[in-house]
């Protein structure tokens, strides 16, 4: 906002830039309003209550603009999005701002408050037979998607309990990753790859890459789609024809806090947990 000076400054500015009042008043325009005008001159004295004035009036503006922004975002109903912006917005250890969804960060370093940050995934979707909404969420160490530790997630549910808008009901997803259970066949290319996949050159395992890569790029909560990723193994240097024999998963049972029996995939599955993580790569039968 405006101080008094700089308002007063923007009107003798366009005084002395108007040809006008330059003629009339013998200006020289190439100098200052208070290298001609005197502090107790009449034209200093109406500019400073005009200056006063306009300062005012821009105050009540501002505190209405506030007052209108406030008001809206307590009455606004939050979308899905917002809430898993505030779920990446978790700051362990720190306190909300009083009457408010934001931390206070005064005082902190920016490395400090970045690690405190440590939801790095969320997704927020809606319940299919309850009225709730489920966010789910998972940190990350060395690169690799991990649930969080109990004391973590206690803190995270009291933070989302204190931003959520009234009468919202959470349910917060905190699983270990699904586990996927993948069976393929794979006719490679003999003069590229060993019978057991490995690259004849290279020494690495081009299948195996492919897979973790295609896993890499999924999004959070995103849909393992079984015709892409023979997609990209079609890519892949030295196999002709990758075959999904079978492929399934499994997840955490809240009630039981231990994997289900594998469930089959036909055509795509969304994780429960928000991520997979392939259970082995040892069921990969390379043919001629």
């Amino acid at each position: 906002m405006r101080v008094i000076s700089d308002i007063k400054l923007a009107i003798t500015k366009s005084f002395i830039a108007n040809e006008t009042f330059a003629k009339i008043y013998g200006l020289d325009q190439s100098k200052s309003f208070e290298d001609q005008f005197s502090k107790v001159s009449f034209e200093s004295v109406l500019f400073d209550i005009m200056s006063i004035a306009i300062y005012a009036f821009e105050v009540i503006l501002d505190k209405h603009y506030s007052d209108v922004t406030q008001k809206l975002t307590e009455e606004k109903a939050h979308t899905a999005r917002w809430y898993r912006s505030k779920a990446l917005a978790f700051q362990l250890g720190f306190d909300l701002k009083t009457d408010s969804d934001e931390f206070n960060n005064a005082g902190y370093s920016a490395e400090q408050i970045e690690s405190s940050k440590i939801v790095k995934y969320s997704a927020v979707v809606e319940a299919e037979n309850d009225s709730r909404l489920i966010v789910k969420i998972a940190g990350e160490t060395d690169g690799e998607l991990n649930r969080l530790n109990e004391q973590q997630v206690a803190s995270f549910k009291t933070y989302m309990q204190e931003v959520r808008d009234a009468g919202v009901k959470l349910t917060v997803i905190n699983y270990e990753a699904d586990k996927l259970f993948l069976n393929l066949q794979i006719n490679y290319d003999p003069l590229v790859l060993s019978s057991n996949g490995q690259h004849l050159i290279n020494a690495n395992y081009p299948v195996v890459d492919a897979i973790k890569a295609y896993m890499k790029e999924l999004p959070f909560n995103g849909e393992l789609v079984l015709a892409h990723l023979v997609d990209k193994l079609q890519q892949v240097e030295g196999v002709r024809i990758p075959t999904i024999m079978s492929a399934s998963t499994s997840w955490i049972d809240e009630n039981t806090n231990s994997y289900g029996d594998p469930i089959g995939i036909a055509v795509k599955a969304i994780p429960v947990s928000g991520y997979f993580k392939v259970e082995s790569f040892e069921n990969i039968r390379y043919v001629v």
